[in-house]
């Protein structure tokens, strides 16, 4: 009676033992299929908590006094209003259309690598959309420029950040001077950490300066060429000196730049500059295509009698362009770069 009350002891534990391995392995193909469930959701969790843990994220922007004011982000902005063609197209390059709940102010049509991601935004009847308008978007980030930001169009930042709602300001918009290649290069490097995708920022960057210089490098070894930007209007002809954006691509680049000043010049300055080449600044605002626009603006200069001795002229060596890619230009600087290049050193 002894050896049966203790073969069933044994008995019994050996059951016990076999069931909590069965537990711990989940017995045959369940014990694989528990095992990879938890790796999966281990990766998650790191993925959530790697995400947490880059933000918050402290950048610099400007409000409507010029101002450098620093702006805290909790979280990736998930709802963007973006105004005006620099700071749709950047967004779009950067992959983030996901994230514009509304657009406007499209100079030009976006550029046709961007188009596919631009059809998925929705884009505003109004070019220039009001303070009101931009509020009821409800959005967490607005990016536009510094005209932009002021109390007669969608406000000025300071009532964005009393709400929590975080604005950049491109730089080159108005809120700093002198306007320079690397003021578009840190634009698009300052909206890669904002939103937590740097890599791609790193790429259009490294792109732009990479082209310039190789430029640069390739005009050392001629004889250095000049060039003249200008833009007509009614009565004057300005110049875009030193100080501006165009004059600091063509100096990058390192031709001379004519009229560094920036100064209104008379059909006599021109004459006098003699440049080898000419750029043309136009603006096009939608009201024409952009073949109609270049060619009114280099008529300018091509029509006009008093500049048929120039050498620029003799040579074809006049050219419009954009003024979106030589101002406040964002992904559209690599385009300004090009156009310079070729029309200075081809």
């Amino acid at each position: 009676m002894k050896k049966l009350s203790v073969w069933l002891v044994i008995l019994t534990l050996s059951m016990l033992m076999i069931a909590c391995q069965s537990e711990e392995t989940g017995g045959g193909n369940t014990g694989q299929e528990v095992k990879e469930e938890v790796v999966t959701t281990d990766q998650v969790n790191e993925t959530e908590e790697a995400e947490d843990a880059y933000y918050p994220v402290t950048y610099t922007t400007y409000n409507y006094a010029k101002e450098p004011v620093e702006v805290t982000i909790e979280k990736e902005p998930e709802s963007v209003v973006a105004v005006y063609q620099n700071s749709i197209e950047t967004l779009l390059a950067l992959g983030l259309e996901d994230k514009i709940v509304a657009a406007a102010g499209l100079d030009h049509k976006v550029k046709p690598e961007l188009e596919d991601a631009f059809s998925k935004v929705k884009y505003l009847d109004a070019w220039q959309p009001t303070k009101e308008t931009v509020v009821m978007e409800n959005p967490d980030f607005i990016l536009s420029w510094y005209s932009y930001f002021s109390d007669k169009r969608i406000g000025d930042v300071a009532y964005y950040h009393d709400r929590k709602i975080g604005t950049y300001m491109a730089l080159n918009s108005g809120p700093v001077s002198p306007r320079t290649l690397q003021n578009e290069c840190d634009d698009i490097l300052n909206l890669g950490k904002i939103f937590n995708v740097q890599d791609k920022a790193e790429a259009i960057v490294d792109q732009i300066k990479t082209r310039v210089e190789e430029v640069a490098e390739k005009a050392k070894e001629e004889e250095q060429k000049s060039a003249l930007i200008i833009e007509f209007s009614k009565d004057t002809i300005w110049s875009y000196g030193e100080t501006s954006l165009g004059g600091d691509m063509v100096i990058k680049l390192g031709a001379e730049l004519l009229s560094p000043e920036g100064n209104d010049l008379g059909a006599e300055d021109v004459l006098s500059y003699n440049p080898d080449a000419i750029f043309v600044v136009y603006y096009n605002g939608g009201d024409k295509t952009d073949i109609e626009a270049e060619t009114q603006a280099m008529a300018n200069v091509l029509d006009n009698p008093k500049f048929a001795n120039l050498d620029a002229v003799k040579n074809n060596k006049v050219f419009a362009i954009p003024l979106g890619e030589m101002y406040a230009s964002g992904i559209r600087t690599i385009d300004g770069i090009e156009r310079f290049a070729k029309g200075i050193y081809e």
